[in-house]
């Protein structure tokens, strides 16, 4: 057999056992409200959207996705559960029922779509592949690398690879294609030379550039080689799950449109304006008895989390490390991608 065949058989096979486990209880939101909290996997080695500080803490733009779907089930940010999860683990994390989410700057795919049995959330990030090197290798772009005879590194189990190979074999190049199962071995053995360049999302190298020792001695190559949009997911299991993470993000977003963030929402809570009354669920408005939860859950969202421009700012923004402007991530309405549908 294939290796992509024994891995779709495995997958399959977890998940099988994962949906006997999920039959003891009625769904997701029903487990993580008895157990009192929600279990999300997330990247621990990724500044700025998944890592954990100094005090052990998980933080970042991913991890606020997470923390705000606990606020609209459980009222409460802080109930959350992190797992810590490689690019590799995650399908069987996710069937198997050890997480009841995932928000780990995963790729929307075509396969990961059925293979995983997973459901994607609205896309939280739109990013695309990128390439980095070292200055001093003396290349500044993607078609002078590609004469060069090169070995690139990079996470094993992500789309990553594929694109890689892809773009190789357009080039006509003679690369040698290195995996691991974390970023930090790719970016270890990028330092120890044993790498000529590595390849990941746009935002994971920025972010690791902004923080390597010399961020000046590194340079990504100008230009993408694909499409990733990165999101939340869940099993394809409960449907009700994945409604209310759809619409805490998409919520997110609307409340960003509205000019409604966590320091002004007080302002809010007697609108008049019928659609900010419907994203409150106040009055006689009813958001959250259409997914089961509290129908004010994006009150809890939006006072403990922010609205989606907070979290950007917050974590990935002009004001940090990173300077990330939102470019494509932006509304709608400022000639970005983020468009929510209505409240209604």
């Amino acid at each position: 057999m294939t290796k992509r065949i024994l891995f779709v058989l495995a997958v399959m096979a977890v998940m099988v056992m994962g949906t006997t486990v999920m039959a003891q209880d009625d769904s997701i939101v029903e487990r993580i409200q008895e157990r009192g909290e929600l279990i999300c996997g997330v990247n621990a080695t990724l500044p700025g959207f998944g890592t954990q500080n100094d005090a052990g803490d998980f933080e970042g733009f991913d991890i606020d996705f997470c923390k705000a779907v606990a606020a609209a089930v459980l009222g409460d940010a802080e109930a959350v559960t992190f797992r810590a999860l490689t690019a590799a683990e995650r399908p069987t994390a996710l069937a198997s029922g050890e997480v009841d989410m995932i928000s780990r700057n995963s790729t929307w795919t075509l396969s990961r779509d059925t293979e995983w049995g997973a459901t994607f959330g609205p896309t939280t990030f739109y990013d695309g592949q990128g390439i980095m090197v070292k200055v001093e290798f003396g290349v500044t772009t993607i078609e002078e690398l590609g004469e060069e005879s090169i070995t690139i590194c990079t996470n094993a189990g992500t789309t990553t690879e594929l694109n890689a190979t892809d773009l190789a074999d357009t080039l006509g190049a003679d690369w040698e294609l290195n995996t691991f199962q974390d970023f930090d071995a790719v970016m270890d053995a990028y330092e120890a030379d044993a790498c000529d360049a590595v390849t990941t999302d746009m935002s994971g190298l920025l972010s690791r550039k902004a923080t390597a020792a010399d961020p000046a001695a590194h340079f990504i190559l100008p230009g993408t080689i694909s499409k990733e949009p990165l999101g939340p997911l869940s099993p394809q299991s409960d449907a009700q799950f994945a409604d209310i993470i759809r619409w805490v993000v998409w919520g997110m977003i609307t409340a960003e449109e509205e000019g409604i963030d966590s320091m002004n929402i007080g302002d809010f809570m007697d609108s008049e304006d019928a659609g900010v009354a419907r994203l409150l669920g106040i009055g006689d408005n009813v958001a959250g008895e259409y997914l089961g939860i509290n129908d004010e859950f994006m009150v809890d969202v939006i006072t403990q989390v922010g609205n989606y421009s907070e979290v950007f700012d917050r974590n990935l923004g002009p004001d940090t490390i990173f300077g990330l402007t939102r470019g494509v991530n932006a509304l709608w309405t400022d000639g970005g991608l983020l468009y929510a549908p209505p409240f209604r």
